[in-house]
């Protein structure tokens, strides 16, 4: 089935989407108010083709990861949702099926994290497809979680399990044995944004940011916004079940744990005697969170 026009498109697939500011996705722009007492927090990422997902990857996985991985942002930040803007470039030969399916996978996440679409725009490509998503929040004034921030002496915490994410894509490609509808893949398709947790300790933590580049990678954006060096302790990075077993069978492994991308987990730094108040509020948050710093201090 070929795609209908531009406009019966966003008609039939995006405007079921569309929150109250959006005004039905007929006008130019969205309008909308910032709740009372609160802060603008505005955050972008895109996704490509064969680069941020597979190309057979089910579409509806495909849309709500380009969703979960805008809202990370905000939990870095410490931001609750308010909503988003869509600029999508569909490969030609797309069908509307899969288009449909992409829409069904945004119409989940937005029912289950409390957001809807305010406005964006739809393309055709030659290829590959690229998905671009701006996602708005708000937090309390001064209530930010900034990567600047972090002091020598500092513990470094994070959020969940690390290394899921680049293992269930090599498990997807087949470099890896594995089940491809198993616990690593669908940590690859399905980033797990932390927002409650991200939001109950922003108060309490000195400095953070999202874990999507490697964990190495991005600790050292934050030692570096700070002034600071940091070490870990490879055996204290919290790795899950599946993960630990192909460390263990393969520790050549271990460097992909460290440094791949995609965990989308919560990465920050904060003073010793906050430990408890920080470990408190990630049980509170439904979500452990674990010190794997060996030493932190100066460059």
């Amino acid at each position: 089935m070929s795609l209908p026009p531009e406009f019966a498109l966003i008609a039939r697939h995006f405007r079921p989407l569309a929150g109250e500011g959006a005004l039905d996705l007929s006008d130019d722009a969205a309008v909308l108010d910032v709740p009372p007492g609160r802060r603008l927090v505005v955050a972008a990422d895109a996704m490509v083709e064969g680069v941020h997902y597979l190309p057979d990857d089910p579409p509806e996985t495909i849309g709500r990861k380009l969703l979960r991985v805008n809202l990370s942002d905000l939990a870095a930040m410490g931001a609750a949702p308010l909503g988003y803007l869509m600029t999508t470039s569909f490969r030609r030969g797309v069908t509307e099926d899969w288009i449909a399916g992409f829409v069904r996978g945004l119409a989940l996440d937005q029912a289950e994290f409390g957001l809807q679409v305010l406005g964006g725009d739809t393309t055709a490509t030659p290829g590959p497809t690229c998905l671009s998503l701006t996602i708005l929040g708000t937090v309390a004034p001064g209530a930010e979680l900034r990567r600047a921030g972090a002091r020598p002496g500092d513990d470094v915490w994070v959020s969940g399990t690390i290394g899921d994410g680049a293992l269930g894509l090599k498990v997807l490609r087949g470099e890896l044995p594995g089940d491809a509808a198993g616990h690593l893949a669908r940590r690859y398709r399905l980033p797990q944004p932390r927002l409650a947790l991200g939001q109950a300790i922003a108060t309490l933590a000195r400095a953070g940011m999202d874990v999507s580049d490697g964990l190495v990678q991005d600790l050292g954006h934050l030692c570096r916004a700070a002034g600071c060096g940091a070490e870990l302790a490879a055996g204290a990075v919290p790795l899950s079940p599946a993960a630990r077993a192909l460390v263990v069978a393969d520790p050549a492994l271990l460097p992909v744990v460290l440094t791949g991308g995609d965990d989308y987990e919560l990465l920050f730094t904060a003073a010793p005697e906050a430990a408890p108040a920080i470990a408190g509020a990630a049980e509170r948050a439904e979500r452990k969170s674990t010190r794997p710093n060996a030493r932190h201090g100066d460059i």
